[in-house]
């Protein structure tokens, strides 16, 4: 997807994410995040949300001091904040629409530069946190099929193609996914000390299909495995993922 898109999707993502915390309450559990109310997931993302546009506003080429995250994610309380939410949003969505293709900046995950790394990942952010409030609502959370599966190409050659992590097995194990709608497909070899991502769905211990929507939210544990996913194989290569392939 063009940088144009993505930020384009976070603006949506961000309007329906406060729409959806209002609609679920503060004091609301989120199912998908555990030990956090509604006030929490807004609180974070709020944060993240600040803590992004830092850097593409100042071009700082290193990570954060734990001064200024305390800062970014300072707490605050109930009654300003969700209008603190959608001014920070509303700032990191003018902030990436006013960078320069040169941008530089500290990034995170593989990127073309880093103005895409940030406009991809805080659409992204966005979305899966959106899909959060949308369940503590009592809401079924969909997403666009291509982004969708732009999401899942983001998480496994992205989060899961770092050397870091739980996600670990051994004896190695392989996990299949093929979407229904958008025609992609992507095979991740999790091994004892690492995991490797190669493009189609290749030989695997697990294979599981569905459309790019639902394979998503699984894949970010938003979801669970039933009967719009197909599976075949080890389901237990889908219990270790859910165990363990924890990112919030």
């Amino acid at each position: 997807m063009e940088i144009h898109e993505h930020i384009a999707h976070l603006r949506e993502e961000g309007e329906r994410f406060a729409r959806a915390a209002e609609a679920a309450g503060l004091e609301a559990e989120v199912p998908t995040c555990p030990e956090w109310r509604v006030r929490d997931l807004v609180q974070h993302l709020g944060g993240v949300h600040h803590w992004a546009t830092s850097y593409v506003r100042s071009g700082n080429p290193r990570p954060s001091s734990e001064r200024d995250d305390a800062r970014l994610f300072a707490a605050i309380g109930d009654a300003d904040l969700l209008h603190r939410f959608r001014s920070g949003h509303t700032d990191l969505v003018a902030a990436l629409g006013a960078a320069g293709p040169d941008l530089s900046c500290w990034t995170f995950l593989p990127a073309p530069s880093p103005l895409a790394f940030w406009a991809r990942r805080q659409a992204h952010e966005t979305t899966i946190h959106r899909a959060d409030a949308e369940i503590a609502s009592g809401s079924s959370p969909t997403c666009a099929p291509a982004f969708a599966a732009d999401g899942i190409d983001e998480l496994l050659n992205g989060f899961f193609s770092r050397a870091r992590g739980r996600l670990v097995s051994d004896p190695a194990v392989a996990l299949a996914i093929s979407t229904t709608d958008t025609a992609e497909a992507w095979t991740i070899r999790i091994e004892p000390d690492r995991r490797v991502v190669s493009p189609g769905a290749r030989d695997a211990d697990c294979r599981v299909s569905g459309t790019a929507s639902d394979l998503y939210l699984l894949l970010w544990n938003r979801r669970p495995v039933d009967e719009r996913l197909a599976v075949e194989g080890d389901r237990g290569v889908l219990d270790l993922w859910r165990r363990a392939a924890v990112v919030r």
